[in-house]
């Protein structure tokens, strides 16, 4: 029997990608079809931004990390093929943002998040 997906999955490039100053680390942990569900207070439970494929994900985190911030990973936990993960950023203005998300991995590879953000307001 061959090794679970979770195995081939690198903490440490997510740690890597997420505390970066581009978005090219963490882009590439995403499968070419995944899709990445948002929740916040714009995009509410019953209607999240839905980001289908790596070319939209891309723009997201391209702007994300064109921003004046700072991303901070604060763990992750992971079974079989699921992940959870927690990251906090802030802005230079000392706005604060906390998000968790929960993943599937396939190929060592994120191809589902679902993303919820709280922030300062």
């Amino acid at each position: 029997m061959g090794t679970t997906a979770s195995a081939a999955f690198d903490t440490e490039t997510l740690r890597r990608g997420i505390e970066g100053q581009t978005a090219a680390t963490l882009l590439s942990l995403y499968t070419d079809d995944a899709t990445l569900r948002i929740v916040n207070r714009n995009s509410q439970p019953s209607h999240p931004k839905v980001l289908q494929g790596r070319g939209e994900i891309a723009e997201l985190l391209e702007d994300v990390y064109g921003r004046d911030l700072k991303h901070t990973f604060e763990g992750c936990v992971i079974q079989g093929d699921r992940a959870a993960y927690s990251e906090s950023c802030r802005y230079s203005d000392g706005t604060r943002v906390m998000s968790e998300s929960m993943i599937t991995l396939r190929d060592g590879k994120i191809s589902e998040q679902i993303m919820i953000e709280a922030w300062d307001e």
